[in-house]
């Protein structure tokens, strides 16, 4: 050839290159099969039994179109627990967000004993829901309960957390919060770490209090994270509180505490509905799909980005 190269130099320079744009795929093959057999084959099996009517032994398939969907909102029971999560949810989301901002505020001064005090808050993230719903259980427990005897000592609160409404949902609402936190917190304190100290030193300069500096400086700043956390904890608030509520209340009194999750679990194993069980997936699916959709178009318009 004219440049001196041959050509089997040539074919080995260009199978090189074919490798290297293979590789990454042939890399990736083990994470594929993982999320196909674990995620997408169950999600659209899903969707497809949503459609069927399923004899409690399995072993009979009745096709039903829509049927299971109409079934499920012509029911009571199912309405309620729609009800219940949108209390659930919303209570949860306000309390947890406006409770981790402030607590890193008051994590990000400069006191003695900040890093243990951030280790103590931290632990709650490192158990399992079933773990704190049990805690939570056990101290508000009306016979040997610790935060139960001094409510009623001292307030004249004597009431059974577990039975009676409105105190089974509040408990269930505490348990989450104090369940979830920790991670709102790590997202915050990162951000109030990451604020231009002379933003806070001109506005401090131009009289402003630390109210007017907290509100109308540091949390617009934090957006993007709280965007971000309202997010997540609506994901966490909707699917990771079926152990929580599991322990501490099994969805009572009645249907009292009963969420869309719980309810799931309810038709599927207790009730062997699994056509209903299947649409109820479904609709969570799409809920979510809507929810997230909503609040990235609307919401990242009032996001503000440093």
């Amino acid at each position: 050839m004219g440049d001196g190269q041959s050509p089997f130099i040539l074919t080995k320079w260009g199978d090189r290159r074919m490798s290297r744009k293979i590789l990454p795929y042939i890399l990736l093959i083990p994470t594929f099969i993982v999320i196909i057999t674990f995620i997408y084959w169950p999600a659209a099996y899903s969707f497809k039994l949503s459609m069927y009517r399923v004899s409690p032994f399995g072993n009979r398939m009745i096709f039903v179109g829509l049927k299971n969907f109409k079934k499920l909102f012509e029911d009571t029971q199912y309405l309620t627990a729609m009800k219940t999560t949108l209390i659930y949810v919303s209570v949860s989301v306000i309390i947890v967000i406006f409770l981790s901002f402030t607590i890193s505020l008051l994590l990000n001064m400069k006191v003695p004993g900040t890093p243990i005090y951030k280790a103590l808050i931290f632990i709650p993230y490192a158990i399992s829901p079933a773990i704190a719903g049990t805690l939570w259980a056990f101290l508000f427990n009306p016979v040997v309960g610790f935060v139960h005897y001094n409510l009623s000592h001292y307030f004249g609160i004597n009431v059974d957390w577990f039975t009676e409404k409105p105190y089974a949902l509040i408990l269930v609402i505490l348990t989450s919060v104090w369940k979830v936190m920790p991670f709102d917190i790590i997202f915050y304190l990162a951000g109030l770490q990451n604020i231009p100290e002379d933003v806070l030193e001109a506005a401090t300069l131009d009289g402003a209090s630390s109210w007017t500096k907290t509100w109308k400086i540091v949390f617009p700043l934090l957006s993007p994270i709280t965007f971000y956390l309202i997010i997540m904890n609506i994901i966490s608030f909707m699917f990771s509180s079926f152990a929580i509520i599991d322990v501490v209340t099994r969805g009572g009194p009645g249907d009292y505490t009963t969420t869309l999750i719980y309810r799931l679990y309810l038709d599927a194993f207790a009730f062997q509905k699994t056509g209903i069980a299947a649409a109820e997936s479904v609709i969570l699916f799409i809920i979510m799909a809507v929810v997230t959709f909503i609040y990235f178009y609307f919401g990242e318009r009032r996001v503000h980005y440093q």
